[in-house]
């Protein structure tokens, strides 16, 4: 047996019906609200509006912070004062005199003399000396004083060598040398001599010639009197 539905119990039917009913209802509710009528709100008159100072904006006063006033320091207290009475003996400080006595001895440590080591200048050539020896009767600069005392020693020579004693001694012919060396000391005097000569006669002849020299004023080195060493050859020809 086949079951048949009722046709008007099934509810899908009436769908569309309902959906139409809602929009028709919508829509007049819709233009209800744009018909109805607004009305002005009139406000009474409330009367004088009193304020009270409690209303009023309040104020907020910023009181001024003043620094700290700087503390001065109290005043010092006075050194306090004894008056003495006069009657109160006081000890007085009794100051020792530091002088001496004519008659007190002093005693005195041994003084001990200390020499005092003189700084010994070593001999200085001729040839580099500041200030030459000065002959007796030269006169001038360095220069001229040099040159004088040189020429004075080659004339002195001269006078005073023994020229035939090359002759006596039989010495072959020809140019004979005498090397002599010698010092003017720092006081002028002349020392240290010492020759070369072909002959041990010449040689004495020179060292004798040499020390005839006079006494001279000494040369100096940076102003101090030194010892000033002196070369001299001397050349005689044989005949």
């Amino acid at each position: 047996m086949q079951i048949k539905k009722n046709p008007k119990a099934n509810l899908e039917n009436y769908s569309k019906l309902f959906m139409q009913l809602g929009l028709v209802l919508a829509l007049l509710v819709v233009y209800l609200a744009i018909e109805k009528k607004t009305y002005d709100r009139v406000i009474e008159n409330l009367g004088p509006v009193v304020l009270n100072m409690d209303d009023e904006e309040q104020t907020i006063e910023i009181e001024q912070v003043k620094p700290p006033e700087p503390k001065t320091p109290p005043p010092p207290t006075p050194d306090k004062i004894e008056v003495v009475e006069d009657e109160e003996e006081i000890e007085e400080t009794v100051i020792e005199s530091t002088e001496t006595d004519e008659d007190e001895a002093i005693e005195v440590e041994e003084i001990i003399e200390v020499e005092e080591e003189e700084e010994v200048m070593e001999d200085v050539p001729f040839a580099i000396i500041e200030d030459v020896p000065v002959y007796p009767g030269c006169k001038g600069n360095k220069a001229e004083l040099r040159a004088c005392l040189q020429e004075q020693i080659t004339k002195h020579v001269n006078r005073k060598f023994n020229a035939d004693l090359a002759s006596d001694l039989g010495l072959a012919p020809g140019v004979k040398r005498i090397f002599v060396v010698f010092k003017i000391d720092r006081t002028g005097n002349i020392t240290d001599v010492m020759a070369r000569a072909p002959h041990k006669r010449l040689q004495e002849e020179a060292i004798r010639v040499v020390n005839l020299l006079p006494k001279m004023t000494p040369g100096k080195q940076r102003g101090r009197p030194v010892g000033v060493k002196y070369s001299l050859p001397i050349a005689f020809k044989v005949e």
